[in-house]
């Protein structure tokens, strides 16, 4: 199979790529740029554990061919914070007890900003609504609903 040539700005960083055109976003993500911060988890889009950002929108990266991302801005929860301090939502998610295993965090973190993006100061309900897709099997969502609504913008 010929391979496709893929330009893919991550975390403004440019990346130029031959790629199976096969490939999800998350596989070429995880094993060609080796960003581990997006998870496998049910290699649905049931999960949210393999969530990022295409153009700032939440997307869940093992359900999108990477070819289909050309030239499309993809931040993972590696560049949410290029300093190597804890963005507010990581921030947040570790005062309030938001965090157990961790598996879910990132896809957690990356649907959070993208609510908070859009809605700074969402009601419980709309955070709720916002985190919708990403599963946390530890906790009962509580304490990561009041992360987020701690956030402030």
């Amino acid at each position: 199979m010929p391979k496709f040539h893929l330009t893919l700005p991550v975390n403004s960083e440019q990346h130029e790529l031959l790629i199976d055109p096969r490939q999800t976003l998350l596989d070429v993500l995880r094993n060609d740029l080796d960003l581990r911060g997006a998870h496998r988890g049910c290699d649905s889009g049931d999960c949210g554990a393999c969530t990022v950002l295409l153009d700032g929108k939440p997307i869940a990266s093992c359900m999108i061919l990477a070819a289909d991302c050309d030239g499309e801005a993809v931040t993972t929860v590696e560049g949410v914070s290029p300093n190597g301090s804890l963005h507010p939502v990581q921030r947040a998610l570790v005062e309030k007890g938001g965090i157990q295993c961790g598996f879910c965090t990132p896809g957690m973190v990356m649907a959070a900003i993208a609510l908070l993006d859009d809605n700074p100061q969402p009601t419980e309900q709309e955070v709720r609504d916002g985190l919708a897709g990403n599963l946390c099997r530890c906790t009962g969502y509580k304490k990561i609903v009041e992360a987020v609504m701690a956030v402030n913008p």
